[in-house]
């Protein structure tokens, strides 16, 4: 992989010399998803970057109300917001389903910490969700004798999103847990700019019989070469699978259209006009949306093809974060193959895992603009999903 110029020869970054942007273009993409279980395909990141976590409080018990939409757009709202106050979607940054993380250079640091801290004050206001935020220096996660790392896998022709390794993020969390590192608190009636952010698509039915959300992680450090031959093995065995398990087969999904995802449209809008006629604006949109795509007619450069194609190319269904992450439509053979794996892989002491098994997959999505192909889109579990998955694996690890 091609290291930035700005790494010193221990591989840590002392004098950046790149922005954020710049930095993470540095890095050559992977082609290839099996890749991140290659050390090798991991950047340090520089000293003096910072990253930010944050994660809803509660998940679980807006999972047992029914709210599992709403708590994945809480997560993906971190990442809208940021973006949109850096005026880009080129950094490190990763959706985990009930919160998300992400990483910039000194130059942006404060910028995304504005944009964090309205994200946590608007998600308590109007999605009735307590989201903890926080900033960590890379120095601080370096001082405990762990690293953030970073690659780039380039999922489609237009996107890439970053994999995270190192054991920087996951110590970075606890310390949000912990109350630590929060961010300092937004005026209440902040709102972050979550322009391109929208949760409008149907749940996705599982067509092979089930949806399958996996975490799994290292128990002797994330560079233990057994754990990395895991990896490889899992992932081999979902891509013998219809589709190679991806949730998002080429299909024109149906948009979301009701009530309560057109309601949590409207409350991403500035509350600069009434939340009625926030609502019907979305409405009607959501109603044109769904003519140009089920007739397939172009508008404006909007090709209604081009785009589903590209929906599922983006979409985020694997992903590396200290530990392997998917979400996979699979048959229950399938599912019952990685889960026999990874408990040979536990008793061995090599990872411990979490599973949950639902009927559908949801997607979050955040498009700067639907005539451009760099729209990215989130998937995740519709009934619990990563938060439940985390949720099993958390009820393995020793007492």
């Amino acid at each position: 992989m091609t290291q930035p110029e700005s790494l010193d020869r221990d591989g840590h970054g002392r004098r950046p010399a790149l922005g954020t942007a710049a930095f993470y273009r540095s890095l050559a993409p992977l082609s290839g998803f099996h890749g991140i279980a290659d050390s090798a395909s991991f950047a340090p990141l520089p000293d003096d970057w910072v990253v930010g976590i944050a994660d809803v409080v509660s998940s679980s018990q807006a999972i047992a109300e029914g709210r599992y939409k709403t708590v994945n757009t809480a997560g993906a709202a971190v990442i809208s917001a940021v973006s949109n106050a850096l005026g880009t979607l080129e950094f490190p940054f990763i959706f985990g389903g009930d919160g998300a993380s992400f990483a910039v250079g000194p130059e942006d640091a404060e910028q995304a910490s504005v944009a964090l801290a309205a994200t946590v004050a608007w998600v308590g206001r109007e999605l009735n969700l307590v989201l903890r935020g926080g900033i960590v220096s890379v120095s601080d996660i370096r001082a405990q004798s762990l690293d953030v790392r970073v690659a780039r896998f380039a999922v489609s022709n237009n996107v890439t999103y970053a994999m995270f390794a190192g054991g920087g993020l996951a110590w970075a969390e606890r310390r949000l847990k912990a109350g630590d590192v929060a961010v300092a608190p937004a005026p209440k009636d902040a709102h972050p700019d979550l322009t391109g952010l929208t949760c409008r698509f149907h749940d996705l039915v599982a067509k092979h019989g089930v949806i399958l959300s996996v975490l799994v992680r290292p128990t002797s450090g994330p560079d233990d070469p057994r754990f990395q031959a895991l990896v490889r093995e899992v992932l081999e065995i979902a891509e013998q699978g219809p589709d190679e398990a991806r949730p998002m087969p080429v299909f024109r999904p149906g948009l979301r259209q009701q009530l309560a995802a057109i309601g949590i449209d409207a409350r991403m809008q500035p509350a600069n006009s009434s939340m009625l006629h926030r609502w019907l604006a979305e409405a009607a949109y959501s109603v044109l949306a769904t003519v140009l795509l089920t007739t397939g007619w172009s508008v404006g450069g909007f090709s209604p093809k081009r785009y589903l194609r590209e929906v599922v190319e983006n979409s985020d269904f694997r992903k590396y974060d200290d530990g392997l992450m998917m979400t996979l439509d699979c048959t229950p053979a399938h599912a019952d193959r990685i889960e026999t794996r990874l408990q040979d892989a536990a008793r061995d002491v090599i990872a411990v895992y979490g599973l949950h098994r639902q009927d559908a997959a949801t997607i979050t999505c955040v498009i700067p603009s639907v005539v451009q192909s760099n729209h990215v889109h989130f998937i995740d579990g519709a009934s619990g999903g990563y938060a439940e998955a985390a949720r099993d694996l958390k009820s393995r690890l020793p007492a």
